[in-house]
């Protein structure tokens, strides 16, 4: 007979270990940052929708830009808001970029979020998705926050809870950073203990469309454009074990539509190794991070700012001398290109370079498309022109706006990545229908100019 009562003990108990070597990690952290912030952690109540008694607070910088990015960090179990404020380091990167970070505070036994009810997994169905939905609208309306540009990130309960909120409201966040979690869908449970061993320990693996199924699944009838995701890991990690990462980069790149075969590897430090998805950019639709050796203690190191980079939001606060051509109202005409009456010319002009993957199905796609500025000077906002094959629709892209969606189209840089440095690359992309040709643009401009394809 099920023994309800020792089955809920035991999950307590395999729940505390996710704090296990976590606070020791904070604890140092929070030793070695400053002793105060610019601005103060505020709770806020009245929030909104709050099925669970959630708790809500935001950190608001004093060099707050205008319009600000909205990041969503989300504590590991028996934690908190406040401590994962003091004891990770997106507070003060947060001063250093201007965006807004809300810590959300689980308030049930173990202080563990809901990823496993099926109030959970579904997009409005209840629980602790819709009090940080909440908290994430209450920001838009009270701090000016972009509601174009919102994030989430997370450590174990809070890495679950990325996953969770990336399937539940794929029209909101635009991107994900993990750390130490498991697929969307992959804690659920009916037994009410919250708590799921054989995913814990790694056990449960299903096919990437298996994986992108139960997604999907969370709001049906959604065909817009998917969150990016970034994945991290330790191999030696006890608690939620290390097979779990591999099911999510199944997952993550079955829901993005690209290939599960990494485009690019490499070793920021001596025991990552990272690889990338669908693009070689810092903003491909899937990246992961592997860290040799390393248990149930992430984030540190850095890798904080790592997910920062990857959301794009280390460029969002303007530097304190404006360029002379602001990110936000690129020039009609860059002063290296010609007149728009002149053509451009007709073979490549070395100043740019086009990375342009395509991952097709029966009658859709996805692309991945890497922009490098291979010119001596910095492009102060860009516009990338290609004429896409006959049939081909865009309906939806991420990193730049699109117009027209068919035909002789027109990506403009969305503000952010506007600027591009020599040498410097960002990544963009879209999702398409076609009518049997999936092929790719025969040539690209970059404000006018002609670019080398790769």
């Amino acid at each position: 007979m099920f023994d309800r009562s020792r089955s809920r003990r035991k999950g307590r108990a395999l729940l505390t270990a996710l704090l296990g070597g976590v606070v020791p990690l904070l604890a140092a952290l929070l030793m070695a940052a400053p002793s105060a912030h610019a601005a103060s952690l505020t709770e806020v109540t009245g929030f909104g929708s709050n099925p669970s008694n959630l708790r809500m607070y935001a950190y608001v910088p004093n060099n707050v830009s205008a319009k600000p990015p909205i990041l969503v960090a989300v504590h590991y179990c028996t934690g908190s808001g406040p401590a994962f404020f003091s004891g990770s380091e997106f507070a003060s990167l947060a001063d250093r970029y201007g965006f807004i970070v809300i810590y959300p505070s689980a308030t049930r036994d173990g202080s563990c979020f809901d990823v496993s009810s099926p109030q959970a997994l579904k997009r409005g169905g209840g629980s602790d998705p819709v009090g940080i939905m909440s908290m994430v609208t209450y920001a838009e309306q009270h701090y000016g926050g972009d509601p174009n540009r919102v994030y989430v990130t997370g450590a174990s309960s809070g890495a679950m809870m990325t996953n969770v909120l990336l399937g539940d409201y794929p029209d909101v966040f635009k991107a994900g950073s993990a750390f130490m979690g498991v697929p969307f869908g992959c804690f659920a449970t009916t037994d009410g203990s919250s708590w799921n061993s054989a995913c814990a320990n790694g056990q449960v693996s299903k096919t990437p469309q298996q994986w992108g199924d139960l997604v999907r699944a969370a709001y049906p009838g959604y065909s817009g454009a998917r969150p990016r995701m970034q994945l991290w890991h330790g191999t030696a990690d006890p608690t939620l074990q290390y097979p779990n990462f591999g099911e999510e980069i199944k997952q993550w790149t079955n829901v993005l539509g690209v290939s599960q075969t990494a485009v690019f590897t490499d070793h920021p430090q001596s025991s990552w190794t990272r690889t990338r998805y669908g693009a070689t950019g810092t903003q491909a639709p899937v990246e992961a991070i592997s860290i040799q050796g390393v248990g149930h203690s992430l984030p540190t190191n850095g890798m904080a700012a790592q997910a920062i980079a990857f959301f794009g939001l280390d460029g969002s606060t303007p530097p304190t001398s404006p360029p002379t051509n602001p990110p936000t109202t690129p020039p009609t005409t860059p002063p290296t290109s010609q007149p728009p009456t002149t053509p451009p010319p007709t073979s490549p002009s070395g100043a740019c370079k086009v990375e342009y993957t395509v991952s097709a199905w029966n009658n859709g796609l996805t692309t991945a498309i890497n922009i490098t500025n291979t010119g001596s000077t910095t492009v102060n906002g860009w516009s990338l022109a290609f004429t896409l094959p006959s049939g081909q629709v865009i309906t939806s892209g991420w990193n730049a706006t699109y117009s027209p969606t068919s035909g002789a189209v027109t990506a403009k840089d969305a503000g952010y990545n506007a600027v591009l440095s020599p040498g410097a690359s960002t990544s963009i992309g879209f999702q398409a229908t076609h009518t049997g040709n999936a092929g790719k643009p025969a040539s690209f401009t970059l404000n006018g100019a002609a670019c080398q394809t790769v």
